[in-house]
């Protein structure tokens, strides 16, 4: 069976990989990209924004509804995340199950990029304003056989920078699989299927980040060890970006040609781009050890000849009792760094003991 489900994501992948738009260089595109940053640290430990681990963990939810299950019922969670600049985001949600409905996870997700300074074309001062964004999720999830399930998020989104306001709105749809021994587990999901309802500038609506994902992850049997593998952007082939101060696309003095990889290497430096990869250790299920690593990040955010562990990600879970207490850091560049802090409690066992 797991080679069969193999074999159907593949099909996937290269399906979206033929059809998907080939539009270069997709940042600056799109509004709201808050929706695809990584909120959970245990997802941030891992190295990418969702995952397709079907453990009852309710953090997973926001980005793949497919993982709601009834046993996290009467779950509660806070995260919180500090970035360089001054920039902080995070969510608050909570889980209920309806026996004949299905069971659902309600968030508030924002993000606070600071206090700025305002100025007119004269670098005259004209006061300070403030940026931020939320948007408040609704998710479902129903197990439709013992080994697949579905789920689906909606999404009222609102953005104020300054003066500028703009509402949206926006689904996710999420199939997953899971093996009867809980071993493997695989996710198809489309995130961000929307459309800016009332844009920043009147009849000027830009795209919401629609993005198609693929997530596998498998346990081995006789070690708690558990890989993770993200297909991320499968929508978009070329995710390359040409930085004309790097030293490597600077011409020949001589020639004045500039250089470029090979078919073979641009190839490859695509293909990574869309791959996150990310390992997480067990220990006496009480404490985990995350690792991630994401190609395309490093590639972005690393200053040249200096990229140290721009890319890396590090984390831990403690889990006691009720608690499931996570953290990471993950490191954009050198010197700049993401702190993730990420608190869940089972309200159900704490009813259980009163």
């Amino acid at each position: 069976m797991h080679n069969i489900i193999r074999r159907l994501f593949l099909i996937a992948i290269f399906i979206a990989s033929i059809s998907g738009s080939i539009r270069a260089q997709i940042g600056g595109y799109d509004t709201y990209k808050f929706l695809g940053y990584s909120n959970s640290a245990r997802i941030a430990g891992l190295g990418g924004n969702f995952l397709a681990i079907n453990d009852d963990d309710i953090t997973l939810t926001q980005s793949n509804p497919s993982l709601i299950t009834p046993g996290m019922s009467n779950n509660l969670a806070f995260s919180y995340v500090h970035s360089p600049g001054g920039i902080n985001y995070g969510f608050v949600m909570y889980s209920y199950d309806f026996k004949k409905v299905g069971s659902f996870v309600g968030s508030l997700q924002y993000i606070n990029y600071g206090k700025f300074s305002g100025m007119d074309a004269s670098e005259n001062p004209t006061g300070d304003f403030y940026a931020s964004e939320y948007a408040l999720n609704i998710g479902w999830g129903r197990k439709l056989t013992p080994v697949f399930s579905i789920g689906a998020n909606g999404k009222l989104i609102y953005s104020q920078l300054d003066t500028y306001r703009s509402f949206g709105i926006a689904v996710d749809v999420a199939g997953t699989y899971t093996s009867k021994d809980q071993a493997f587990t695989a996710s198809l999901i489309g995130r961000n299927v929307g459309i800016e309802l009332s844009p920043y500038i009147t009849n000027q609506r830009v795209p919401i980040p629609f993005e198609l994902q693929i997530g596998l992850s498998e346990k081995f049997k006789h070690i708690p060890l558990r890989f993770s593998q993200l297909l991320t952007n499968l929508n978009h082939w070329d995710l390359t970006y040409f930085d004309p101060g790097d030293p490597a696309n600077q011409p020949d003095p001589i020639t004045g040609e500039v250089k470029q990889k090979t078919g073979v290497g641009k190839f490859a430096d695509n293909f990574m781009r869309h791959i996150v990869l990310g390992a997480e250790l067990t220990i006496a299920k009480v404490l985990a050890i995350r690792l991630g690593y994401n190609y395309q990040r490093r590639q972005e955010l690393k200053l040249n000849g200096k990229a140290g562990l721009a890319g890396f990600s590090i984390g831990a879970g403690l889990k006691i009792k009720m608690f499931d207490l996570g953290y990471t850091r993950s490191t954009d560049q050198f010197g700049a760094y993401r702190n993730y802090i990420t608190l869940s409690v089972n309200l159900q066992e704490f009813v259980k003991k009163q």
